[in-house]
Order: C-alpha cells, then sequence, then structure tokens
C-alpha cells in the first residue's frame, strides 16, 4: 500500500497510474515527502513537478525555509528522502541540471547543482529525475513497491 501525503497537489497523473494498475494507496498527511510504503517509513519520495519548483525549493527564501525543515527533518528521523523531479527535457540526471537556463527563475543552473550537491553531501537527500509519464513507476520502483 502507497500512502500519498494529503497536502500533496497535482498528482492525479499518479492517481490515474495507481488506479489502473490496481496499486493500492490511501491519502494521509505525512511527516516528510510525498509518498511513502507502507511498512517502511524509512524511504519517501517528494515529488518536484519540475526545475522551477525545484529551484524555488532550494534557492528562494520565502520557499526554501520551508524546504530545508523538511530535509532536516528527515534526517532527524532517519529517514532517506529522495527527491524525483518531472522536469524531463533531457534532464536525466543531477550534472544535466549544470546548464539548465531558465527565464523566469533567474536562477543558474549552476546553482541549483550546487545547492543539490550541498544537501546531498550534508544530509543525503538524493536527487532524481524523469518524464511526467513515469513519475508513478519511477515511485514505485525507488519505494521498492514493485
Amino acid at each position: 500500500m502507497i500512502i500519498v501525503d494529503s497536502r500533496e497537489k497535482k498528482w492525479k497523473h499518479v492517481e490515474r497510474y495507481f488506479k489502473k494498475n490496481k496499486i493500492d494507496h490511501r491519502v494521509e498527511k505525512l511527516d516528510v515527502g510525498d509518498f511513502q510504503l507502507e511498512g517502511n517509513p524509512g524511504v519517501v519520495v517528494d515529488r518536484k513537478s519540475d526545475l522551477v519548483e525545484l529551484s524555488s525549493n532550494l534557492t528562494k527564501k520565502s520557499d526554501s525555509a520551508r524546504f530545508w525543515r523538511e530535509v532536516r527533518r528527515a534526517r532527524e528521523k532517519r529517514i532517506k528522502l529522495i527527491i524525483l523531479c518531472e522536469h524531463g527535457h533531457g534532464v536525466k540526471a543531477p550534472l544535466d541540471v549544470v546548464n539548465w537556463t531558465n527565464e523566469y527563475t533567474g536562477v543558474a543552473g549552476r546553482k541549483i547543482f550546487d545547492e543539490m550537491f550541498r544537501c546531498e553531501m550534508a544530509y543525503g537527500v538524493k536527487f532524481m529525475f524523469c518524464e511526467k509519464k513515469e513519475t508513478a513507476q519511477k515511485i514505485l520502483e525507488i519505494l521498492g513497491a514493485l
């Protein structure tokens, strides 16, 4: 059974996959992350819709405080936090972020990569990337539900 955080937004594509493939799931509040396998609270997936959202979480003052609190909470509770970013567009690994540019965020890809690296080194957070159509299956793989 997959537990989905009650505060998760815009996850209908994942829910459709779960229903189509008869993946049991329920919605409830999670302390850390957006998805967890019932009985295994030691690994969670926190889904990001794209690099714009991830960039905001890592670098924008109004978003980053909440994000870093969650990262610290995961470490304190000994939870392996996996950030799954649905960016696509050729971004398949953290190193691909270095050359990413976005005229709206004003944050260079290198800055995002540096923050991701810092987060991984200091807190053990792992960053993964996928296409939106792959998200549900990646969540199941990461959580060991397949």
